[in-house]
């Protein structure tokens, strides 16, 4: 891959980009010469890892740069990112830019949300009981896309005991990328969006989204230990299936009645068709009950909590899914409607001054650099790396 020498002119400086992976070296070598030259150019352009100013709850969004459309036409991803001292508040349609559908048996369609949430720059701790976790969006995914939680909104006999699974009961209405639509027709996955990003075992997962109680949400992938040692392994959930034949106890062991019971485990309600078919331990677990643990992470390297999507070995999904039964922190009732009012006085967030310097200059092409062939901040064509496309874009913008 070569990407041609660019040259940009501002405030009467000349600047010039050059760089060649040579596809004919060995994989090892070519890796070695591409990151060097990386260094190298980054260097340059006086771009450090740890100069960009923005905090991760600003800079995680995928924001629409290049006036890119989803399903049917729509604005897609996110439109806008403006914060606070406080708060960080996104726009977003709860469209993916990427493609969608069909959607096997569903008579709902996709259409702009119009949505608006908000994020706590600093999140709080739930302490006593925590917050369950409701229907509609517990979370937005980077892109702007809605995150619900693992219910489908129905029980057995409509008696709030056995609550349906949403993958096992709506699963087949998913798409490839693991969402649909729902009666209001908004687009959303109660489970990892597979299309988002590129899951690898190599390195540790970037932030996906945020929950609403405003602690990040990250991929699959973690350091093995909590304080950041141990090199990298897909964070285990604490849930597994029963044992049983009937559904007469709750996984809390609370003997119910026989007018509560479930159905009997059969091919029409397998094990895993209600949620109280997992039971959850902490033996052999990265995570609690609710999905969360305590950890540094590459964003946070004093540590935070933070929720992970969790899969199986062979990367299906595995329950909770995103986040568990309920939030680990204090929960934004503003999220609910997904129409929170924005204040006057807050800062518009500029994807391309990733430096934090003001403006888009050679400090962000440092930057980008550094981040090319990862997924985060510098993705400006939303293709789910940072590649030399992005590049282009910023220094045409120059």
């Amino acid at each position: 891959m070569t990407l041609s020498i660019y040259r940009s002119t501002k405030n009467g400086c000349a600047m010039r980009a050059f760089f060649m992976r040579n596809t004919e070296t060995t994989r090892t070598s070519g890796a070695q010469m591409f990151a060097a030259v990386v260094a190298t150019i980054a260097a340059t352009f006086m771009c450090a890892p740890t100069h960009a100013q923005y905090d991760s709850v600003i800079s995680a969004w995928r924001v629409n740069l290049t006036g890119a459309v989803g399903f049917n036409n729509l604005a897609a991803d996110v439109q806008q990112v403006r914060y606070s001292s406080t708060y960080v508040y996104v726009n977003s349609s709860s469209v993916p830019s990427y493609p969608i559908g069909p959607w096997m048996g569903s008579p709902n369609t996709v259409v702009n949300q119009n949505f608006s949430f908000r994020i706590l720059r600093t999140p709080v701790v739930k302490t006593g009981t925590k917050t369950p976790t409701g229907l509609g969006n517990i979370g937005i995914w980077v892109n702007g896309v809605g995150i619900y939680n693992y219910s489908d909104g129905r029980s057995y006999n409509n008696k709030n005991i056995w609550h349906n699974d949403a993958i096992r009961v709506e699963g087949p209405s998913f798409d490839s990328c693991g969402g649909h639509p729902s009666p209001n027709n908004e687009y959303h996955n109660h489970q990892n969006a597979a299309c988002l990003f590129s899951e690898s075992n190599q390195v540790h997962s970037p932030i996906v989204g945020y929950a609403f109680d405003s602690f990040p949400i990250y991929g699959p992938y973690g350091y093995t230990n909590a304080d950041g040692s141990g090199g990298i392994q897909k964070m285990r959930s604490g849930y597994s299936l029963r044992t049983m034949t009937t559904r007469t106890t709750l996984p809390n062991g609370t003997v119910l009645t026989s007018i509560n019971y479930g159905p009997a485990v059969s091919t029409t309600y397998p094990l895993g068709y209600f949620a109280e078919d997992y039971a959850y331990s902490a033996t052999n677990a990265d995570l609690d009950l609710n999905n969360v643990r305590y950890c540094v992470t590459p964003e946070y390297p004093n540590g935070t909590y933070a929720y992970f999507v969790t899969i199986t070995a062979p990367g299906s999904p595995a329950f909770p899914y995103i986040v568990g039964p309920s939030y680990h922190g204090v929960f934004d009732t503003s999220n609910v409607m997904g129409k929170v009012t924005v204040p006057t006085g807050v800062t518009t967030y500029n994807p391309m001054d990733m430096d934090g310097s003001g403006f888009v200059d050679s400090g962000d092409v440092g930057c980008l650099l550094l981040n090319i062939g990862t997924y985060g901040p510098g993705d400006f064509d939303g293709s789910g790396d940072v590649d030399t496309g992005d590049l282009g874009i910023l220094l045409l913008s120059m």
